[in-house]
């Protein structure tokens, strides 16, 4: 077997650059959703419902991705076309969501056509997302897995950094950012069209500039695996999975709870902390979740310099579970400040702990799972350990709201003690030295 040759900086940069537009859309869901939803008419109690259906189109989907582009050879490529697919779908949808409001339906009905359509962008962007992760599995070698992981987190956090700042932006060059009550505002519209256009261009991009391997090329410099493909199955993988692969997840489980708060509260958090208001048709409602958008702008930011200095750690372990600690302590301060702008030294502090999710169980399960063979399923199936503490986190929302005293800033507190117990799983991982 081949080793696998190192690519030059640009070849790694375009096997990851349609995530960037990818990154756009989940950045405006993700900043979006309890906003729109919470506007459209629904209860605080009830707006973690809305947020089962994403992880659940996750666990569903990207499993599935993976097995059947592993068995994909087209002269496209084998990962592109479910990326491509993936793609147009959330263009259409795009266009769709935040219109739910626009149509003259009834709000029940409002919140149900908001819903279908946010079942669908889930869908669609997790389709489009997981090829990614795939491609650098099969086509880097192990000395530049981090690194070509490195700058999809970049392009991550950068796609991010636009998409959460598009409705502020509009907003302030004219925009309308108020409504008719139960109608989302235009800024929010606009950004999701304008978000839809760049996501195509980037993936219309990484179609055209990526060669994958042919099956020979692949089988030259890929690892066979050591009991026969076509008889695996899911429950047959997870027997086999490596340790690594379920001590990550446990990591996983409380990081992706303390986030699934983060993006359901915080606009319910800062408009009533800061803007002293509850009432979803105010235009300091509105203002509120705008701020919250350039506050998940400024998390990016952070995670983009942190992300420089985690690759400064000589132990990963250590470099995780402090990135952990960083966010659990960001989330901590969040209720008790005030003032806008003080809220960037919390939102920085998060970012650290989010850099470290996005770069670090990837290339630890990847590295892990050398030799195992269905890469792709293997990693649609860890993307259950980002799916599944998020529907858990979303069906116990409302009576975990309830017994706090139905205050949402004190969610961000949860959402600090999970990553604080995140950090202390680490402990448990094995790494190869």
């Amino acid at each position: 077997m081949k080793q696998k040759p190192n690519l030059p900086f640009w070849s790694l940069w375009n096997l990851s650059f349609g995530f960037f537009g990818v990154q756009i859309a989940y950045a405006l869901q993700s900043a979006n959703i309890s906003r729109i939803f919470a506007t459209l008419g629904a209860d605080p109690h009830n707006l973690s419902y809305f947020w089962i259906l994403p992880p659940l189109m996750g666990i569903l989907v990207q499993p599935i991705v993976g097995t059947l582009s592993d068995k994909t050879w087209t002269r496209f490529g084998r990962r592109i076309p479910y990326l491509f697919v993936g793609a147009l779908v959330a263009v259409l949808v795009m266009c769709l969501l935040p219109n739910s409001g626009s149509f003259g339906l009834t709000i029940c009905a409002a919140l149900v056509f908001g819903l279908i359509a946010l079942m669908f962008l889930d869908t669609s962007i997790n389709m489009a997302m997981q090829p990614f992760k795939m491609l650098v599995g099969d086509m880097v070698n192990e000395e530049q897995k981090t690194k070509a992981y490195g700058i999809q987190s970049f392009l991550c956090n950068a796609g991010s950094v636009v998409g959460y700042v598009f409705p502020y932006v509009f907003a302030f060059v004219g925009i309308s950012n108020v409504a008719a009550k139960g109608v989302i505002p235009d800024s929010v519209i606009w950004s999701f069209y304008i978000g839809a256009a760049i996501l195509i261009l980037c993936v219309i991009y990484t179609t055209l500039k990526v060669k994958e391997w042919n099956p020979k090329e692949y089988l030259e410099y890929n690892p066979l695996p050591e009991q026969k493909e076509e008889k695996a199955n899911w429950i047959t993988l997870l027997k086999n999975a490596p340790s690594t692969f379920w001590k990550v997840g446990l990591v996983q489980f409380f990081c992706w709870v303390a986030f699934m708060y983060m993006w359901t509260y915080t606009a319910g958090t800062i408009a009533d902390t800061v803007w002293n208001t509850t009432d979803t048709a105010s235009k300091d409602y509105q203002d509120a979740g705008d701020w919250v958008g350039i506050l998940f702008a400024v998390q990016a930011i952070g995670s983009v310099v942190w992300a420089a200095v985690l690759t400064q750690f000589k132990n990963a372990k250590l470099a995780y579970s402090l990135s952990l600690v960083l966010g659990g302590i960001g989330f901590a301060m969040v209720p008790f400040i005030h003032d806008q702008y003080l809220l960037f030294v919390p939102f920085v502090l998060i970012g650290c702990a989010w850099a470290a999710m996005l770069a670090m169980p990837f290339a630890l399960v990847t590295n892990a799972l050398q030799g195992y063979g269905h890469m792709g399923a293997y990693l649609g199936l860890f993307n259950g350990t980002i799916c599944v503490p998020q529907i858990i986190a979303a069906i116990l929302g409302g009576t975990i709201l309830t017994l706090i005293g139905s205050v949402q800033s004190s969610m961000m507190l949860v959402a600090g003690i999970s990553l604080f117990i995140g950090a202390a799983c680490v402990t448990v991982i094995k790494t190869k030295k």
